[in-house]
């Protein structure tokens, strides 16, 4: 059953607090894949790399599978893309998650495209019960 997506067959109609529910959960848990995602691609390079590009994208399809709209995609990508920014800004001392280097540069625009695709992915219809 969706509860999200009232239109879709064989489920209830939801409510607009639970539909609002859904998306800032979804876009709490973009921030945290974005701040882990940039902490482990470049720890273990390549392979954190992968990870977190996996992760990033089981955050986008499954926010697009829970909610059925790609609202939801939208939503889990505003709070991976809020992290993934502040965390590459550093500090005036020079620290900063992001060093400059490739992987970086992979994890960023690898987001966004995995984003993109996400969204753009038409939706199945809903097998009848």
């Amino acid at each position: 059953m969706n509860p999200v997506n009232p239109s879709a067959p064989g489920t209830l109609p939801a409510s607009r607090n639970v539909r609002v529910a859904w998306y800032a959960g979804l876009a709490v848990l973009g921030v945290l894949v974005g701040t882990a995602g940039a902490l482990v691609q470049a720890a273990w390079l390549p392979g954190g790399l992968i990870l977190a590009l996996l992760a990033t994208a089981a955050l986008f399809y499954g926010g697009l599978r829970a909610t059925g709209t790609q609202i939801g995609v939208a939503a889990g990508g505003a709070g991976w893309l809020i992290a993934v920014i502040l965390l590459s800004f550093g500090r005036p001392e020079g620290d900063g998650a992001f060093g400059g280097g490739v992987g970086e540069l992979l994890f960023l625009f690898g987001g966004m495209g995995i984003a993109v695709m996400c969204t753009t992915l038409s939706r199945l219809p809903r097998p009848t019960p």
